[in-house]
């Protein structure tokens, strides 16, 4: 399915001309298209859910992709992709979930993926949009997931890009963390430990200049004002990960899916306060790719072997097409 490339481009262009400020709510990171705000209310505090809302061109197909952010990641992450998806007929919602990038970062939150995903369903239906197709990105897969769980009657499929939470790391003997000792971690994290771990862990040990806009949006949010908030959130999303596993309902997902895999990757959360013998069986994803397709049911596996934790950004062209051409495969009845 064709795109218009221009377009994509001219996107990437504006965005990569405007670097990064120290800033936890990323004020002067630029977003690929104009970002809006959802107001709600949640645990008893009015909070903000920021978000991208692209309309198809040139025409319309009636389909609406909602395109769900990672842990390290935000919705201008996937801003590759975006113009692909719209240019082929597909409305395109990106939101940052409460918590991250330009939404709001609450002093006291109980964050959990059915929380995040009730904010992304409301936030939806004050935008009209019904049965939209979720894809979602390493910590974004689980919130997806969990979406597909929790609202089945209101998605019409599933994508899950390299997911994190395809196996249960407490089960596998890793040991837990509080709160409190994950932000003393958070706190000491740098743009030099961002582009290490990722890397190692996203890219099989390579590195391309362009990656670095991504470690400047992620280590900007640790600097700067709000950026006490940032830390917190971060850290309450990793033991979200860590302790609200998804792996073990993948038997329910009853909506089509599909997996996109960049078997590359070895995320792991916890690796690296495993025992060292638990630590080398964890994160090995072309294993966990093939059970997760055995799980859910009626799902289909694509393997990319040469790519790592982000296929979208990693080669983006090829994931274009990949995404394009398996969306176009959902059986129809699924869909509005």
């Amino acid at each position: 399915m064709p795109y218009d490339a221009r377009a994509c481009l001219a996107a990437a262009l504006v965005a990569v001309a405007s670097p990064a400020g120290a800033d936890g709510m990323l004020s002067d990171f630029a977003y690929p298209h104009p970002v809006k705000e959802h107001a709600l209310t949640s645990q008893g505090q009015d909070l903000v859910m920021a978000y991208m809302d692209v309309a198809p061109s040139p025409a319309a197909n009636g389909k609406t992709a909602v395109l769900f952010h990672g842990k390290n990641f935000c919705g201008a992450t996937w801003e590759g992709a975006i113009a692909p998806l719209a240019s082929a007929g597909y409305r395109v919602v990106v939101p940052d979930q409460v918590g991250f990038c330009k939404s709001t970062k609450p002093v006291t939150y109980q964050m959990s993926f059915h929380q995040l995903a009730a904010n992304t369903h409301a936030l939806l239906e004050s935008l009209g949009v019904e049965k939209p197709i979720l894809i979602g990105h390493s910590m974004g897969g689980m919130v997806a997931t969990r979406y597909a769980l929790s609202f089945p009657e209101d998605t019409g499929a599933l994508v899950l890009v390299n997911p994190i939470g395809l196996e249960d790391w407490s089960a596998k003997g890793v040991p837990p963390r509080t709160i409190d000792q994950l932000l003393q971690g958070e706190r000491k994290t740098t743009a030099a430990s961002i582009k290490a771990y990722q890397q190692k862990v996203y890219f099989g040990g390579n590195w391309r200049p362009e990656y670095d806009r991504w470690v400047d949006m992620l280590a900007s949010m640790y600097q700067g004002d709000d950026s006490d908030l940032a830390m917190l959130s971060q850290a309450r999303a990793s033991d979200m990960v860590f302790s609200q596993p998804v792996v073990h309902e993948f038997p329910r997902i009853s909506v089509p899916t599909v997996l996109i895999i960049g078997e590359r990757d070895t995320t792991a959360i916890g690796r690296d306060r495993a025992p060292p013998e638990i630590a080398e069986t964890l994160g090995n994803y072309p294993v966990l790719a093939r059970e997760a397709e055995q799980r859910i049911p009626g799902s289909r596996l694509i393997a990319f072997p040469d790519l790592g934790h982000s296929p979208q950004v990693e080669d983006p062209k090829r994931f274009n097409a990949t995404l394009l051409d398996a969306l176009a495969a959902l059986p129809s009845k699924s869909l509005p």
